[in-house]
């Protein structure tokens, strides 16, 4: 996943910040994997236990409230304690740190070409140790938004297979704050508010780091049945292929019926992404036609929402946003219409339902279901995306010159000046 995403986002930017640009997907592995390691894993699953992979015990005890209601975790900070030292605590952390992975990179798309490299650094830091394990701690380590079917009787919960929301949307709306406060580059934008095209340097490398996240998404979306016992990891693999294929598609049919008729690399590029971020959270639960039609939707929506971002004077350099932010929350609401109810009774520990994940399409806890994914959204829309803009701002504030490097600098590429390597 890591070097599809070093591919598709240097690919998309322009050479002279070619090895600034793959150097931030390069370095964001290890400063968010520390950040988790020491302080995010045990503040998300400190309370949690997966007794299928023998993880029989959580890490740490309960800090503030109940389990439902769960705010924050503590113990099993750096990976201490006799909990964490298991066979399956530290599976499921290896595992887990590639879900993270994939929360810290995806700003470093959106924000290309103009963030110091100072400033990043500290944004793979917060992301991995605080940013992502908060909303990751309220739906996948046992918090309040997965509890929203039993406390609150809405379907299983907040239901997200393999996170177009913890993941996707997350990271996405992380990106779109930090493209607010760094500002369009230099030469994006005219007087008028008109946008000009500044193509990338390499449509190739990043068409092939497209196919290798195509790949990676296997491992992304099918693993996370957590056993090859349940077969119903055959469903999400399929499920996976078919939205991402008919999200290329779509989004080249989409291109190909405006202004000049020809597809676009790019969009073609953004509308498989699109697809397969749409899948992920309810590829186990829908039915493969519904993988098709979620693809063909988010192949659609994705570029669309390039083209209303940028008409609003963001610059996301690779459509960062649009992607992940735009398709992970399409993905997100997909659980609460397309779910057949046929996988996941007793999803979230939910007791009020011994039905599998429905949605609104289904009948059953459908209604439920689908409110509990959009107060998901509002709380990622919200929330989540209040404390990444309060990040930017605060560390745009306090280091000297800001976040951004000089004009001069942006204008002569960052290579040299930043990386001292051309």
């Amino acid at each position: 996943m890591q070097a599809g995403f070093a591919l598709v986002e240097t690919g998309f930017c322009r050479a002279k910040h070619a090895s600034h640009v793959v150097s931030t997907n390069f370095a964001i592995f290890g400063l968010g994997f520390i950040g988790f390691f020491l302080i995010g894993y045990p503040l998300m699953f400190g309370g949690y236990s997966v007794p299928l992979i023998g993880m029989d015990q959580a890490t740490g005890t309960n800090l503030l409230g109940s389990g439902e209601w769960v705010f924050l975790w503590q113990g099993g900070w750096a990976g201490s304690g006799k909990a964490f030292y298991t066979a399956g605590a530290m599976a499921f952390f290896l595992y887990m740190v590639a879900f993270m992975d994939t929360v810290a990179t995806i700003p470093t798309g959106a924000m290309a070409e103009r963030w110091k490299w100072n400033a990043f650094v500290g944004w793979g830091l917060f992301c991995g140790a605080i940013y992502y394990p908060l909303f990751g701690a309220w739906t996948w380590g046992g918090g309040w938004l997965s509890q929203l079917g039993n406390s609150m009787d809405l379907g299983a919960g907040y239901v997200d297979f393999a996170g177009s929301g913890v993941v996707h949307a997350v990271g996405g709306v992380a990106g779109l704050a930090g493209a607010l406060v760094l500002g369009p580059r230099i030469g994006k934008f005219n007087k008028d508010g008109s946008a000009n095209v500044m193509p990338g340097h390499h449509v190739p490398m990043a068409m092939l780091g497209t196919f290798i996240l195509l790949f990676g998404w296997f491992g992304f979306n099918a693993a996370s049945t957590f056993a090859a016992t349940d077969t119903r990891f055959a469903v999400v693999a399929l499920n996976t292929a078919i939205a991402g294929a008919f999200g290329s598609i779509s989004a080249m049919f989409f291109m190909m019926s405006r202004g000049d008729k020809k597809p676009d690399p790019g969009m073609m590029v953004n509308g498989m992404l699109g697809g397969l971020v749409a899948i992920t959270a309810p590829c186990a639960f829908v039915q493969p036609w519904a993988a098709a039609v979620i693809g063909i939707l988010a192949g659609v929506l994705v570029p669309w929402a390039a083209g209303f971002i940028e008409s609003k004077g963001v610059d996301d350099p690779v459509g960062a946003v649009a992607v992940h932010g735009v398709g992970g929350t399409f993905g997100v609401l997909a659980v609460g219409i397309f779910s057949d109810g046929q996988y996941g009774a007793g999803w979230n520990l939910t007791t009020t339902t011994k039905e599998g994940v429905t949605g609104i399409l289904y009948g059953g806890d459908g209604v439920g279901q689908f409110i509990s994914q959009l107060v998901g959204v509002i709380v990622i829309w919200t929330v989540i995306f209040g404390i990444a803009f309060a990040f930017f701002k605060i560390q745009n504030k306090l280091m000297k010159g800001g976040i951004r490097p000089s004009a001069e600098m942006e204008l002569e590429g960052m290579d040299i000046p930043e990386m001292g390597a051309l």
